[in-house]
């Protein structure tokens, strides 16, 4: 069918297109494993399952993401305002609706907001229930 070169009885054609086709795709940002695929225009990474597109810009995966109550991007040192009536474990007296917070810091787990409140101290809020000002 084909006229190809061949060395030893195999097709050199064949290696060179495999060659090709592994120096063009990107390594796995996550485990930078080589052995990535496109599939439907997505990368992905067989030996970690990590998808990813590269038209989209690279997420830096050493900064932390956390969103407020509306889908807006926190940052630290962001001022806060508590959107509903929060009961304050320990302690019979809540954090009303509108108490502002100034100067967050953000950190890992569930309770993702850590501050200070006047009048409660130091505290930790989830950011589903503040909005950013």
């Amino acid at each position: 069918m084909y006229n190809h070169a061949t060395f030893g009885g195999k097709p050199q054609f064949l290696k060179l297109i495999f060659e090709d086709m592994t120096m063009t795709l990107p390594h796995c940002p996550k485990c930078n494993s080589e052995y990535t695929y496109e599939d439907n225009g997505m990368f992905i990474c067989p030996e970690c399952a990590h998808e990813w597109n590269d038209a989209e810009p690279a997420a830096d995966n050493d900064q932390l993401v956390v969103k407020d109550a509306n889908g807006n991007l926190l940052v630290d040192g962001d001022n806060v305002t508590v959107i509903k009536d929060l009961k304050v474990k320990g302690s019979s007296s809540m954090l009303k609706i509108g108490t502002k917070v100034k100067g967050i810091r953000l950190v890992e787990g569930d309770h993702n907001i850590d501050c200070k409140i006047d009048g409660f101290g130091q505290m930790k809020l989830k950011s589903e229930f503040v909005k950013k000002n």
